[in-house]
């Protein structure tokens, strides 16, 4: 028998997970020892000087045990830091580890989940790993919330709804109206979870509402992800969190995970991030100067750019996006091209530091004047 016939069906549907193109291969396919990676949202700038020296700690300590399953040091930091009880916080193998939790303590098959689209892979693959349906919100076309269609889509009687801002791909956000007009049509059945996994990048900006103090008080089940891989530098050591509206909904996700999701070194990492707070500052800062500069800088090139409160610019190409990516990738540059139907003209792309995104603009730029539709 082979094994293609054990597995269940909603998986062998799945399309895989795109992480981007290997550095290796391109740097094979380019000839340049140097890789701009533009691919993942990573921070170019690093994280806090205090985690090396905790990692180094954590190592020290020996990597023979196994960490505290509860992250009790982690949680509490993170509850003191957001004025909430540790026993609603909830850790993860970054923050798409709870992603993948919730849908499998919540989601019966045929069950409704409501997303936006374009949207996050990961917030239709999980459901549909459940067996549920997956219905995506289409965003207008300035890119910005449909409300009609919001309240039309919740409607249907969704069980769960995947809300994300800033949004990725597209780095556009919701306004505290916007957020307010989703969650007051929010029905009874639905638990809503807020992924604010870019939000540090967007809370420099007045119109902005932080999703924890908008929900806070809130008579019905929520959750709001956040996670230490892309401000705080932590890509590497995955640590993702939740802040649940409640015990027992923290206490179900807890269930459904493994023990050990979260390793000691990457807790004390993630601890020692947190208390840097000059250092996300200073990050937030340098990531809103590279945005503006590099999308005035594409906007001048005649390409379209959605305007951003991520670490990542949302560009429309006008011609095949894979096409655009393999160009570039002969350049030494890796970006994201955008599969989801509607935008296979669109790349995302991350920022680094200003001298990596000049060779960007520069190549991008390039292709494009040469390779007119």
């Amino acid at each position: 028998m082979p094994s293609t016939s054990l597995i269940r069906g909603e998986v062998a549907a799945l399309p895989p997970y795109d992480p981007g193109a290997d550095p290796d291969e391109v740097a094979a396919l380019s000839g340049s020892r140097r890789v701009v990676k533009l691919s993942n949202n990573e921070s170019p700038f690093g994280a806090s000087p205090a985690v090396a020296e905790a990692v180094r700690k954590a190592l020290a300590h020996g990597v023979s045990r196994y960490p505290d399953p509860t992250g009790r040091r982690l949680a509490e930091a993170i509850g003191t830091s957001l004025d909430v009880p540790a026993d609603r916080v909830v850790l993860g193998n970054g923050s798409e580890n709870l992603l993948e939790l919730l849908c499998r303590a919540v989601l019966d098959p045929g069950d409704l989940v409501v997303t936006q689209a374009p949207g996050f892979s990961l917030h239709e693959t999980f459901p549909r790993v459940m067996g549920a349906r997956v219905h995506k919100v289409p965003v207008t076309a300035g890119f910005g919330c449909d409300a009609d269609a919001w309240r039309d889509a919740l409607a249907q009687g969704p069980k769960l709804v995947f809300l994300a801002n800033p949004c990725n791909p597209t780095g556009a956000m919701l306004d505290a109206g916007e957020l307010a007009r989703i969650v007051t049509a929010l029905p009874a059945s639905a638990l809503l979870v807020l992924d604010e996994a870019y939000g540090e990048f967007a809370r420099y900006r007045p119109d902005y509402p932080d999703g924890l103090e908008a929900l806070r008080g809130l008579g019905r089940p929520w959750i709001v992800l956040r996670t230490f891989s892309k401000a705080y530098g932590l890509a590497g050591v995955r640590v993702g969190y939740g802040i649940a509206s409640d015990p027992a909904l923290a206490r179900a996700l807890d269930r459904v995970r493994t023990p050990y999701n979260v390793n000691h070194p990457a807790q004390e990492a993630a601890i020692a991030a947190l208390g840097d707070r000059a250092h996300l500052a200073e990050t937030v800062r340098r990531t809103a100067l590279e945005i503006a500069r590099v999308a005035d800088r594409l906007g001048e090139a005649g390409l379209r750019v959605v305007p951003s409160s991520a670490n990542f610019l949302f560009i429309d190409t006008g011609r095949p996006a894979d096409r655009v990516a393999r160009e570039l990738h002969r350049a030494g540059i890796i970006v994201k091209a955008w599969r989801e139907p509607g935008y296979e003209t669109y790349i995302r792309a991350s920022l680094s530091t200003s001298g990596d995104n000049d060779v960007f603009v520069r190549c991008l730029t390039g292709i494009c004047a040469k390779d007119k539709p």
